[in-house]
């Protein structure tokens, strides 16, 4: 193989590994969006879980009196 044909060479495969590169840069940019649009949305669930646990955890300590303080049921 002449000298010619393996600088020919050795630049198809730094083409190939360009192009490859410049894909994989562009799937890594897309894959960080989309990591960072989860990573919010999952902030807003937890913050919502939150508070759906705190008026959970409020409605049980203002809506149910004591026992002693319930009227018995009309069949007693």
């Amino acid at each position: 193989m002449s000298v010619e044909q393996q600088l020919t060479k050795l630049l198809e495969r730094i083409d190939t590994l360009e192009t490859k590169l410049a894909f994989q840069d562009d799937i890594i940019e897309q894959l960080n969006h989309e990591i960072s649009v989860h990573h919010d949305k999952l902030n807003n669930v937890n913050e919502q879980l939150r508070l759906i646990g705190q008026r959970v955890k409020d409605m049980n300590t203002t809506a149910v009196g004591r026992v002693e303080d319930e009227t018995p049921p009309p069949h007693y």
